[in-house]
């Protein structure tokens, strides 16, 4: 298996300042909050959020969260995951963005999306840093507004 590491990018402020500013030039105004998914999603979501001025909403895997949680299984190549959020994160009504480092199967992203929906919010768009554009993630999206900074 190939590895792509772009953790590099974290280590490089001009870089990361340019991937944070173009995700937000593009969704200023558009959402309330942005969730992130563990771990690099964090990263990118937090630094998102602030630029937008809105709040952050961290997507964690189960059992990590320390409030009442709602859950989303999914499925990865050879096992099941469960995703979680805090009950009372995400209100009823609230456009997400949803933001994450890699979009590699599509599993992690599209349960967080049923996440935010069971919250009744809407998720106005999908932000990735990284696409492996083989693995076809995006089959597991369709219908939503997704957008990758770079495809590989």
């Amino acid at each position: 298996m190939l590895f792509k590491d772009f953790t590099p990018l974290l280590g490089d402020g001009a870089a990361l300042r340019q991937v944070v500013d173009d995700v937000a030039r593009r969704r200023q105004g558009t959402v309330d909050v942005v969730v992130g998914m563990e771990a690099r999603g964090f990263i990118f979501g937090a630094a998102v959020a602030y630029a937008l001025g809105v709040g952050f909403v961290p997507v964690r895997k189960a059992g990590k969260l320390p409030a009442g949680t709602i859950r989303a299984d999914y499925t990865l190549e050879y096992a099941t995951a469960s995703l979680e959020v805090h009950r009372d994160a995400i209100l009823p009504g609230q456009r997400v963005l949803v933001m994450d480092d890699v979009l590699a199967t599509g599993g992690t992203a599209e349960a967080t999306c049923r996440l935010v929906e069971s919250c009744d919010a809407e998720v106005v768009a999908i932000e990735i840093v990284v696409e492996i554009d083989a693995l076809r993630g995006r089959d597991r999206l369709a219908g939503r507004d997704v957008h990758t900074l770079l495809h590989v």
